[in-house]
Formats: C-alpha cells, sequence, structure tokens
C-alpha cells in the first residue's frame, strides 16, 4: 500500500473510532476501559517483539517509540479504570477512611466546604456576638 492509502485509512479510522466511543453510555466505560487494557497489551507484547527483530536503526527507533506510547497508554487505561471504580465504591467513614486521606464527604477536621457551610449564618464569637 502506498502512503496516501495508510494515511486515508487512520484517518477514516480515527473518525470511527471517535464516533463510537464518544456514543457509549457511561456505564459501559468501564467494562469497555478493561478490554482496552487488554489489547494494549498485546499492542505492547507486539511493539517489543518488532523491536527485537529490528534490522535498521530507523526501523528500531520507531519499534522503541511504540513500546514507550503503549506502555503510557496501558498504564494510562489502568490509572482511569481504577479512577472509574473508585466513584462507585461507597463512601467511607471516618473510621473506615485510611491514614492521610481527608474523608471524602468533608467531615469535620477536613477543612472542606462543609467546615465552610456549617459556619454560614453565624455570628462570630467573640466581640460584639450577641448571644
Amino acid at each position: 500500500m502506498d502512503g496516501i492509502s495508510l494515511l486515508t485509512i487512520t484517518v477514516l479510522a480515527v473518525f470511527v473510532g471517535f464516533e463510537v466511543v464518544s456514543k457509549v453510555s457511561s456505564t459501559l466505560h468501564t467494562p469497555l476501559m478493561s478490554g482496552a487494557n487488554a489489547i494494549h497489551g498485546i499492542i505492547l507484547v507486539g511493539a517489543i517483539i518488532v523491536a527485537g527483530q529490528a534490522a535498521h536503526p530507523w526501523v528500531l527507533a520507531v519499534a522503541l517509540l511504540a513500546v514507550v506510547l503503549a506502555t503510557a497508554n496501558l498504564v494510562g487505561g489502568f490509572v482511569v479504570t481504577d479512577r472509574m471504580l473508585e466513584m462507585f465504591r461507597g463512601r467511607r467513614g471516618a473510621a473506615d477512611k485510611p491514614p492521610g486521606k481527608p474523608s471524602a464527604s468533608g467531615g469535620p477536621h477536613a477543612g472542606g466546604p462543609s467546615d465552610i457551610k456549617a459556619h454560614e449564618g453565624k455570628a462570630p464569637e467573640g466581640k460584639g456576638s450577641v448571644r
């Protein structure tokens, strides 16, 4: 195949892929990400095989670039999947939360928005306070 044909196929694949992915409902994203991670693992293995059998330096350079990009894509996919699965886990209570992490609800010691809301509309204690 000549370069124009390969470029045309690539551009069409990008458009089709964008249209397909943009139409997926949010409940299916996690299973699809798991499937995509498996595919990227296969791509990474293929890139390593090509890099190991490269005869020319430019083929080796492109294969090593493919290994780096496939690795980044694979790791990024697992990170995104983990974050999406974290959204489906129940909120933890103060006793269940791991040390060093503020609670998701912004508990009494989190210093987050709940502290601001707890004091809205109240006069400050001390000088000038009418209580």
